[in-house]
C-alpha cells in the first residue's frame, strides 16, 4: 500500500471515530445545561463549541512549530467558513420551517453579531500589519485573544440577564432523553472527557494524514489549510451539528458555530507563540483577508436570517442559508484565483 493510500485508510478511521463522538457530544451538552442551569445556547457557545475546536488547537500548534504557522491560519479561517455551510446544509433537517425562524432567543443573535466584530478585527490587523513590540508573539495576537475573552463573557451575561423576547416563538416539539434525567455527575464529566479525548485525537490524526495527502497532490499552503485541513478539522462540528439537529436542539447547534468560531480565532495566539520567525498576521496577506472577509460574510447571513425569522422555505431551506451555500463556494472559488 503506497503512503498515499496509507493516509487515506488512516484518514477514514479518524473521519468516522471523530463523527461517532461528535454527534454522542450534544446529548451530555444538553444534560450538563440542565444540571448547571446555563442555556443551551450559551452551552452550545462554550462546552460544544470548545470541545470542537481541540482539533484546530493541536493542529495549529503543530504546524506553526514545524514552521508553517499561515497553514494553520488559514486552516482556522476555512474551518469557520466550513462550519458555516455545515449550518446551513444541516437547516434541511427540519424542512417545514428554516432553521433561523425556530432560534428565537436573543444571545444566539449576540454571539453572531460578536462573531462578525471579530471577524472584522482579523481582518484589519492582516491589512494594517505590524504589531512586533518584542514580546513573545504579535501585539494584535493579544488583542485579538482578548477580544475573544470579551465576547465571551459579553455571551455569557447576555444569557443570564432579561432581554427582549421573541412574540409568538415557534410551538416545536424537543426530544426528550431520559437518560440525561438520571445521568450522575460522575458520569456526564467521565462521558464528556471521553468524548472529547476521541474528538482531540481523531481531529489531529484527520489534520496530520489530511496534510499528507495534501503535500502528494501539490498544493499550495494557502489551498491546502483552506480546503483540506480545514475539512478535516470540522468534522468535529459537523457531527454535533448532527447530533444537536437530531435531538432537535435547534440553539445548541447554532451556538456550537458561532462559538466554535470564536475559540478557534482565539488560536492566533497560540499559533504565534508557537511559531518561530516572525508572527503569524505579518506573514498574511490578501488571501487570508480575504478568506477572513468569507467568514465575516457568511456569519452576517445567518445574523440577518435570525433578525427576519422569515419561515418560506426553499428546497426544504430557508432563504438565508440558500445564500449562505452560493456565497461560499463563489468564495472560494474567488480565493482559489488569489492562491499563492
Amino acid at each position: 500500500m503506497t503512503p498515499l493510500w496509507q493516509s487515506a485508510f488512516v484518514f477514514i478511521l479518524a473521519a468516522s471515530a471523530v463523527w461517532w463522538a461528535g454527534t454522542r457530544l450534544p446529548a451530555y451538552v444538553v444534560a450538563l445545561s440542565e444540571k448547571t442551569g446555563i442555556g443551551k445556547g450559551i452551552a452550545g457557545m462554550l462546552v460544544l463549541g470548545g470541545i470542537t475546536s481541540l482539533p484546530e488547537l493541536a493542529t495549529g500548534t503543530t504546524a506553526a512549530a514545524i514552521g508553517v504557522p499561515l497553514l494553520s491560519l488559514n486552516d482556522i479561517l476555512g474551518s469557520a467558513s466550513l462550519n458555516l455551510l455545515l449550518l446551513a446544509l444541516a437547516d434541511t433537517a427540519i424542512g417545514s420551517k428554516p432553521l433561523t425562524s425556530v432560534v428565537a432567543r436573543p444571545v444566539t443573535l449576540i454571539q453572531g453579531v460578536l462573531g462578525m466584530t471579530l471577524f472584522a478585527f482579523v481582518g484589519a490587523a492582516i491589512g494594517i500589519g505590524g504589531g512586533d513590540w518584542g514580546g513573545p508573539a504579535s501585539a494584535w495576537s493579544f488583542a485579538i485573544f482578548a477580544c475573544v475573552i470579551v465576547a465571551l463573557l459579553i455571551s455569557d451575561r447576555a444569557e443570564r440577564r432579561p432581554m427582549w423576547q421573541v412574540i409568538n416563538p415557534p410551538d416545536l416539539e424537543v426530544a426528550e432523553e431520559a437518560r440525561q434525567k438520571s445521568i450522575t455527575t460522575g458520569r456526564l464529566a467521565l462521558a464528556l472527557v471521553g468524548l472529547s479525548s476521541v474528538i482531540l485525537i481523531g481531529g489531529v490524526t484527520l489534520a496530520n494524514t489530511g496534510e499528507t495527502i495534501a503535500s502528494e497532490t501539490g498544493l499550495s499552503t494557502g489551498v491546502v489549510g483552506l480546503l483540506i485541513i480545514a475539512v478535516a478539522t470540522s468534522l468535529p462540528e459537523a457531527s454535533a451539528i448532527v447530533g444537536a439537529m437530531r435531538h432537535k436542539r435547534y440553539e445548541l447547534a447554532v451556538g456550537e458555530i458561532f462559538g466554535s468560531n470564536m475559540f478557534n480565532l482565539a488560536i492566533i495566539l497560540a499559533i504565534d507563540l508557537v511559531a518561530p520567525g516572525p508572527t503569524v498576521i505579518e506573514q498574511a496577506g490578501s488571501f487570508e483577508i480575504a478568506a477572513t472577509m468569507l467568514a465575516l460574510l457568511l456569519t452576517g447571513l445567518f445574523v440577518i436570517g435570525l433578525i427576519e425569522r422569515r419561515d418560506r422555505t426553499v428546497l426544504r431551506m430557508g432563504e438565508d442559508s440558500i445564500a449562505t451555500i452560493i456565497v461560499y463556494f463563489g468564495g472560494v472559488a474567488l480565493l482559489l484565483t488569489l492562491a499563492p
